[in-house]
């Protein structure tokens, strides 16, 4: 039993050799979803509470980030989360992208899968009562539909 504890100590701390890139990238407020669609305050601040850690280029890394195996897996949902939506280059989607990724995220705020219960253990405030996702998926419809407006107007 020593042996195996002995190993697993080892291997837990030669996984401290492989730390994450925390480096966020840049940011460039013209291509930000909450300025190019300007965002009401209230509504910003949800937003940025509940989906731009993971969906942003502006990841606030918490002291976990630092400890293997877990920022492994950080870093990895939080790739993951840009890749699928990334309010800080909104702009650059075509709007019939941005009409989707909004339907998106209507559903998934709707739907309580987001954020994640995962995300809420650590972070509280992102913690979303039913009316706060009401005018959220509220504010994506608004926004959606402004879009598919322009997209028809382009036609």
């Amino acid at each position: 039993m020593k042996k195996i504890l002995t190993i697993i100590l080892v291997a837990f701390i030669m996984m401290q050799f492989f730390p994450i890139d925390k480096t966020n990238p840049p940011i460039n407020k013209g291509m930000d979803f909450i300025n190019i669609k300007k965002t009401p305050a209230e509504t910003a601040k949800m937003i940025k509470t509940t989906c731009y850690d993971c969906h942003s280029n502006e990841t606030r890394y918490p002291w976990y980030a630092n400890i293997a195996p877990a920022s492994w897996f950080l870093k990895n949902h939080i790739d993951e989360g840009r890749k699928e939506l990334n309010f800080s280059t909104f702009s650059s989607y075509p709007a019939k992208v941005q009409a989707h990724k909004l339907q998106e995220c209507i559903e998934v705020v709707t739907n309580k899968e987001m954020p994640l219960e995962s995300y809420i253990v650590g972070h509280q405030e992102a913690k979303l009562t039913d009316e706060q996702r009401n005018r959220l998926a509220a504010y994506f419809r608004k926004m959606k539909d402004d879009t598919e407006r322009k997209i028809m107007l382009l036609k």
